[in-house]
C-alpha cells in the first residue's frame, strides 16, 4: 500500500500497484465529468477511490456511492475518504447485482473507467484485479451501461472513458441502454497524433445530438489542469 497526495497539503489517496495503480485514465475523466453542486454521483467500479477524490477535489459538495467487488481495493478507498474528512456510500459487490447498487433512478451522476478490451484479446494483465479491470472478463461494456441506466434519475449523466477503436461499441451500448451520448472527447499525445483514448459523457433519456469538443492534449497547458498543476 501506498499513498500520495493530488497537490502538496492537498488531498491525499491510497493505492496498491497489485490492484489498481493510479492512471492517467482517471485524472483524465475526473477532469472530463461534469457532475453538478450537490449531486449524488456513483463510481461504478471504484477501485481504491482515486476518481472519486478527483471529483470531491473539484466540487466538495458531492454525495458519492462508490461500487466495488474487490473488497481490499474498497478498504483503501475508504481509508482515502476517511483521511479527508469525506462521507460516503460504500457498496462492495458486482454491478451486475441489482442488490449491490444504489436504488434505482436515485444517482444524479455515473462516473467509470470500464475495462477496455473483450475478453482474450491481447495479453492478460497480472493478476485477477488488474484482469478485471482491463477485459471483460466478468464484467462487459453492456453490463456497465445497464448499472448505469438502472440507477441515474431521467435526465442524469453517465461519464466514462474508453478505447477510440472500440468508440462504436461504447455509443451503442449506452443509446441501447437508454442514454443518449452528448459530449465527446478524444486525449491524444499532440495535435498530429492519433488519439489514445475517447471520453464520452451520456444523459439518461437524452435527445439526440452529440457536441465533438476539441482534444485534450497530453502536455498542453489544459493538461497541467488535469493535474491540478494549474500554478
Amino acid at each position: 500500500m501506498k499513498s500520495d497526495s493530488l497537490w502538496r497539503g492537498g488531498p491525499v489517496f491510497y493505492f496498491d500497484a497489485a490492484l489498481f495503480p493510479p492512471t492517467t485514465d482517471s485524472f483524465a475523466l475526473g477532469y472530463f465529468a461534469r457532475p453538478k453542486r450537490g449531486d449524488a454521483v456513483c463510481d461504478l467500479g471504484c477501485g481504491t477511490g482515486l476518481l472519486g477524490t478527483l471529483l470531491l477535489a473539484r466540487e466538495p459538495s458531492l454525495r458519492p456511492v462508490n461500487v466495488e467487488q474487490n473488497a481490499d481495493a474498497l478498504a483503501l478507498a475508504r481509508r482515502t475518504f476517511a483521511e479527508n474528512g469525506w462521507e460516503a456510500g460504500f457498496r462492495c459487490g458486482d454491478l451486475r447485482d441489482a442488490s449491490v447498487l444504489p436504488a434505482a433512478g436515485t444517482m444524479d451522476y455515473c462516473v467509470c473507467n470500464p475495462p477496455y478490451f473483450k475478453a482474450g484479446s491481447g495479453k492478460s494483465a497480472d493478476g485477477a484485479a488488474r484482469q478485471a479491470a482491463r477485459e471483460e472478463a466478468q464484467c462487459t461494456l453492456a453490463d456497465v451501461c445497464a448499472a448505469a441506466a438502472r440507477v441515474l434519475r431521467y435526465g442524469g449523466g453517465f461519464a466514462l472513458i474508453y478505447r477510440p477503436e472500440r468508440l462504436v461499441d461504447l455509443l451503442c451500448a449506452l443509446r441501447g441502454s437508454g442514454m443518449e451520448p452528448k459530449r465527446l472527447r478524444f486525449v491524444a499525445q499532440s495535435a498530429d497524433a492519433a488519439p489514445s483514448l475517447v471520453l464520452v459523457e451520456a444523459k439518461r433519456g437524452g435527445r439526440p445530438g452529440l457536441k465533438a469538443e476539441p482534444p485534450l492534449l497530453v502536455g498542453s497547458a489544459e493538461w497541467e489542469r488535469v493535474y491540478f498543476r494549474e500554478g
